[in-house]
């Protein structure tokens, strides 16, 4: 009998174990630098913010400076703009965004290229001074780790780039009139950095925020399987190069809404692959996948009276028995009753580039339909490819085929006999009338919502040892 050292020995190896152990989570979210762009710059449309660059409130700015410098510099200063009626952005533009690596590699960096053109009015001269001014934003992605036990993407440092600040006359009129001009220049220059800060910096942290919940939204949108529905939620983000990775955990609910299984981060293998120039993938464990076709596929008992729906094979399968049992045979009706059951769900097996599913399967022969025992019982184990294809934005899964790799007598009321001589027609049975029923349960897909809502027509996929992994279909 193990004692108490003994049992503390073991558990604490096998704690020792589990720390040692990778833990994975159920899924990976994977997003590229061009999605990050394309989400974040129609989120900036969004929040209007071309518009807040068109109100920047440019000459009431500049005005503060002088007068809060050396008085006798001010006093001249201000004299120069009070020949200003009118100073305002009236074209602006958010070029294409940049997105990389930060130079401390914890973060990405978020570069926002701004273009404006400033009209200054002024009765030194009739038509409107034109000013062309360039500058950069600058913020970073990253994780925020402060919280204990809570991490979340945000966005710091909101600011001007330096050295990225561009302002120049696009027209140069007199000598007057340039000079005044140049004097706004000189004051725009610490003017534009401040109010980039004050004003667009709050629109784009608005905007980075509503991306994020939309990508949190689509994570959590249901799946539906059937009755049943898999959802996923954040359980940690990550940034690795230029990619956010959204570690998410999962949980399979019933047609009641309440969860039938959790899935948490654990040692089963999980292979995240290079995102490349794909713009985003979603990593599927195999236990989830598995899951899902659990949903899909519940175990079930069909019957079938073989000699209305499958003549051919009843006539058969009489043939068969009768090399059995010539008297077993001769007791066959035209009511003669087959019964398949899946005892268990299919088991999922991946591989690299394909797929295989288990099924444990119960058959059973009646020699009528109002018979109370069978002929005999099988157990059979069975496997078929399964073929994944994807439809639209939906994940398609159909069987090939099904191999009785394993036959074991059960019981048997006509005597006892190898079950391999009926492999051949238990097979096609089994072909004929459960494949078709999967299929059938099968046809409607899984739909992943993400692949239109970010822009895309169609979904792609490919497997791994481990895992599923659906990315956008390229165009």
């Amino acid at each position: 009998m193990a004692g108490p050292f003994t049992f503390t020995l073991l558990c604490g190896l096998l704690a020792a174990t589990l720390a040692g152990a990778t833990l994975n989570p159920p899924a990976v979210l994977s997003l590229g630098r061009e999605i990050i762009k394309e989400r974040l710059t129609q989120e900036l449309n969004d929040h209007d913010a071309i518009s807040i660059l068109q109100q920047l409130p440019l000459l009431s700015t500049i005005r503060e400076k002088p007068a809060r410098g050396i008085p006798i510099l001010g006093s001249v200063v201000n004299s120069i703009l009070n020949h200003i009626i009118w100073l305002k952005v009236t074209s602006a533009n958010v070029l294409q965004l940049q997105v990389d690596p930060s130079d401390e590699g914890q973060g990405l960096a978020v570069k926002i290229p701004l273009d404006m053109v400033a009209g200054l009015n002024t009765p030194l001269v009739k038509t409107i001074v034109e000013i062309h001014m360039e500058t950069e934003v600058q913020a970073i992605i990253q994780v925020n780790t402060r919280e204990r036990g809570h991490t979340h993407l945000v966005l710091d440092g909101c600011s001007n780039s330096p050295g990225s600040l561009r302002i120049s006359l696009l027209h140069t009129l007199s000598f007057l009139v340039n000079s005044l001009a140049h004097t706004v220049m000189s004051l725009l220059v610490p003017a534009l950095p401040k109010l980039v800060k004050t004003q667009l910096c709050p629109v784009i942290q608005a905007a980075f925020e509503d991306m994020h919940a939309d990508i949190l939204h689509l994570v959590r949108v249901p799946v539906s399987l059937g009755s049943d529905r898999l959802e996923f939620d954040l359980l940690s983000p990550a940034i690795k190069g230029d990619v956010i990775q959204l570690e998410l955990g999962a949980k399979l609910l019933d047609s009641h809404g309440d969860v039938t299984k959790w899935f948490n981060k654990s040692a089963i293998s999980l292979t995240v692959p290079y995102l490349d120039s794909t713009p985003f993938s979603l990593t599927v464990r195999q236990d989830v996948v598995n899951a899902a076709i659990t949903a899909l596929l519940p175990p079930e008992e069909i019957v079938v009276l073989l000699d209305y729906v499958l003549p051919e094979l009843a006539h058969r399968l009489k043939s068969n028995i009768k090399v059995i049992s010539e008297q077993a045979a001769n007791q066959l009706g035209p009511t003669q009753m087959v019964k398949i059951r899946t005892r268990e769900t299919p088991e999922l097996l991946l591989d690299q580039g394909s797929a295989k599913v288990a099924q444990l399967i119960v058959l059973e022969v009646f020699a009528t339909n109002e018979a109370h025992y069978p002929f005999f019982t099988l157990g059979i184990e069975a496997s078929s490819e399964a073929q994944f294809y994807t439809k639209d934005d939906r994940l398609m899964l159909n069987f090939n085929e099904i191999s009785s790799d394993w036959i074991h007598l059960m019981n048997s009321s006509i005597g006892l006999f190898r079950p391999e001589l009926l492999k051949n027609i238990t097979t096609e049975i089994l072909v004929s009338v459960l494949l078709p029923n999967e299929n059938s349960k099968l046809r409607s897909g899984i739909p992943i919502s993400m692949v239109k809502a970010w822009g895309f027509r169609e979904a792609s996929f490919f497997l791994t040892k481990d895992s599923l992994v659906v990315t956008p279909a390229s165009s």
